[in-house]
């Protein structure tokens, strides 16, 4: 499938707004500022990955911190599950939709991601993360009641995200786990994994 997009669901790195999980022990100002690195990381990956489009779903206002090659679309829906549902009927067409909380994702697991979506045989990818929840979603079809009403940011969110999928009669092929940043510790984690991204170096500088 040429027509794939690249969707990230994203939020304006500022102060009270963004990774607020991470205050304390973070300040409000160093969380928006791990969360600026979180989401450069994402999205140099997003710009090696062999997508038709490419499209930030941003909640806030556009800044420089958005680099030449993007879309930017508002994000607009009460809840996450709204929000991303929308992001794809705003996008249009078959897409991979990711977050901006897994700063370890690479081109090459975007890559196979499309790859996997691209598949005539698969409907959906879904990729789980270690918390319940997941980092990544993709339809070849995408339509709204695929994620309206999923309860999100639970322990079950990845299974009701995957039950809802097969309730509807699709084929979904899951991707392999990756950690997304909620947490100090996660973070730590997650810099281990990745240390030579700016989300490390924004996390080492921290001290």
């Amino acid at each position: 499938m040429a027509d794939l997009a690249l969707i990230v669901l994203a939020k304006e790195p500022v102060p009270g707004r963004a990774k607020t999980r991470l205050s304390p022990p973070c300040t409000p100002a160093q969380a928006a500022g791990l969360a600026a690195a979180a989401l450069a990381d994402t999205l140099a990956a997003v710009l090696g990955a062999p997508a038709s489009r490419r499209v930030v779903a941003l909640e806030g206002r556009r800044g420089d911190w958005i680099p030449a090659g993007f879309e930017v679309v508002a994000q607009r829906g009460a809840g996450l599950d709204e929000r991303i549902a929308w992001a794809f009927q705003d996008v249009g067409g078959p897409g991979l939709l990711v977050g901006m909380d897994t700063p370890q994702v690479s081109s090459g697991d975007l890559a196979f991601a499309l790859g996997e979506l691209g598949r005539e045989e698969t409907d959906a990818v879904l990729g789980p993360a270690p918390d319940g929840g997941y980092w990544a979603v993709g339809m070849r079809d995408p339509r709204p009641e695929a994620f309206i009403g999923v309860p999100m940011s639970t322990a079950r969110t990845c299974h009701a995200q995957r039950t809802r999928l097969a309730q509807l009669g699709l084929l979904v092929t899951e991707l392999p786990e990756l950690r997304d940043v909620d947490r100090m510790e996660d973070a730590i984690a997650v810099a281990r994994q990745a240390s030579g991204g700016r989300f490390a170096q924004a996390l080492a500088a921290l001290g």
